[in-house]
């Protein structure tokens, strides 16, 4: 087994990796950059290695920084979490060419399974079913658009090289091709570095379904159940649950056996995401593979009692899985909150910035995955995420409750969240109906404010608990190690 584990990430995800190292009793290396010099993953790792300015290309996707720092502490593997290098199949060789284990899949899987167009023909000839498209990238708008006669309209460009909603036009016309053409490859071209694009079929109503494998270097595979994550804004999620409500035993098993068999049609090692669309027919398509550890990942543990990360470190360490498809069980439901440094009343616009207060909740069945305390300043350099909110309680409505009250409870001041938005999406009765399709927010939630008294009562909040704490300093006691409400560090008050 490993004796040190380099984090080439940060916040909330390299935290997370973190305490399962120290569970595992494994040393952990953090790497930072001048925006997270006061970072907790810094402060909470065993050793922790600078490597420059704040912008990405100087620090957290500088290979050759974040090598040397490895070397230089004597790591033994480097965990890339998720974004940043984690599906760089460059960095992986260059793990490898250093003696340096990378804890993903080896690189040839993941240059096969980035390329979208490559990816669909894996699929293919491994009997998963895909949407109808295109199988190779094109630059000219004109071919794209005879192939868009073909497919019929609406149809849906894809960057070829990348995901997370980037490089993504939905194209409803002839006429609308070129400047969507256009548009979606100069994105492209500015997230991934290449700008080459292609054509599928757009669905509508469709579900976003995914299912987590693991495949060890022994040859097993199994999957982990599913994940839906059709509540999206932007084409990237914001709420997943666990199990999906359109979830059939029948389908479970289906859909299952294909996340395997795409899997092994790549020759896929680690852990990974095999994601569909899912119609309201019941039929599903592959959609992508993601050759890391999802944001999303812990609904899958809290169903499954199953550690994604150690058996992460457990596979690039060459052992086997110690579990076969048989033996897991999913018992319960589990939800997941993004909250992210953003203003969903101005389009999501990231709300970086100094958090002047934030107070977790906390209680039976909930989980707070979080990289920021009171006082950090979100840099406006990397994505906004200050933590995960997860709940996991006996069945969908309990978790839904659950997630409400839980949220109620989170208190974060001096930049905007999402939090009172996720909880009129909770609340709504198309969720509590299971109508979560990738539509969603558009649909149910365009144009959505923050109701004003709820804005006023926690200005008011906070304008009191500021008030209260500056009495309890000046008295010695330190209210940040004193579990109370704002509320109750008035004593005897009324309004």
């Amino acid at each position: 087994m490993f004796k040190k584990i380099l984090i080439a990430n940060r916040g909330e995800i390299a935290l997370r990796v973190m305490n399962t190292c120290r569970e595992m009793g494994i040393a952990t290396i953090a790497v930072y950059s001048d925006a997270d010099s006061m970072a907790l993953h810094k402060i909470n790792a065993d050793q922790a290695v600078y490597i420059g300015k704040s912008d990405p290309a100087d620090s957290y996707l500088n290979m050759d920084k974040i090598i040397d720092a490895a070397k230089e502490t004597h790591a033994d593997a480097i965990h890339p979490g998720y974004g940043f290098l984690s599906e760089n199949a460059d960095f992986a060789r260059r793990c490898e060419s250093e003696n340096i284990v990378f804890i993903g899949p080896p690189a040839r899987v993941i240059d096969d399974l980035g390329d979208k167009t490559k990816a669909r023909l894996i699929m293919k000839k491994g009997g998963v079913p895909v949407i109808p498209g295109m199988t190779q990238s094109c630059p000219d708008h004109a071919v794209m658009a005879k192939e868009a006669k073909k497919i019929g309209y609406p149809v849906l460009i894809k960057a070829a090289a990348g995901g997370g909603g980037k490089g993504m036009r939905v194209v409803d016309s002839e006429t609308e091709m070129e400047d969507a053409c256009n548009q979606a490859q100069s994105e492209a071209k500015a997230a991934f570095g290449n700008n080459a694009v292609y054509l599928e079929k757009y669905l509508k109503k469709t579900r976003h379904v995914e299912f987590q494998v693991l495949a060890d270097t022994r040859g097993n595979v199994v999957h982990l159940l599913e994940r839906e994550c059709s509540i999206q804004r932007r084409h990237q999620k914001i709420i997943e649950e666990t199990p999906s409500f359109a979830m059939t035993p029948e389908l479970r098993e289906e859909m299952g056996k294909a996340a395997v068999a795409a899997a092994r049609a790549s020759g896929y090692v680690n852990a990974g995401t095999v994601e569909f669309l899912l119609d309201t027919d019941g039929k599903f398509y592959f959609l992508e593979v993601n050759t890391r550890l999802q944001v999303e990942h812990p609904i899958t543990e809290m169903i499954t009692n199953i550690d994604i990360v150690r058996q992460q470190i457990q596979i690039a360490a060459g052992m086997p899985l110690d579990f076969t498809q048989n033996e897991i069980r999913g018992r319960g439901h589990a939800i997941e909150c993004r909250i992210y440094g953003e203003d969903p009343e101005n389009s999501f616009f990231p709300s970086p910035g100094k958090i002047s207060y934030i107070k977790e909740p906390a209680g039976p069945g909930v989980r707070n995955d979080c990289g920021v305390y009171s006082g950090f300043e979100v840099p406006m350099e990397y994505d906004p995420i200050i933590s995960k909110l997860i709940v996991y309680a006996a069945d969908r409505k309990e978790a839904t409750c659950r997630m409400i009250n839980a949220l109620s409870q989170y208190v974060v001041m001096g930049i905007k969240t999402p939090i009172a938005f996720l909880m009129d999406v909770l609340a709504s009765e198309q969720f509590q109906e299971g109508e979560t399709f990738t539509d969603f927010i558009e649909t149910s939630f365009d144009g959505w404010k923050q109701n004003a008294d709820d804005a006023d009562l926690a200005a008011l909040i906070y304008i009191i608990d500021e008030m209260a704490g500056k009495k309890h300093r000046q008295s010695g006691i330190c209210l940040s190690k004193v579990n109370e409400t704002p509320w109750q560090t008035l004593g005897n008050w009324r309004m």
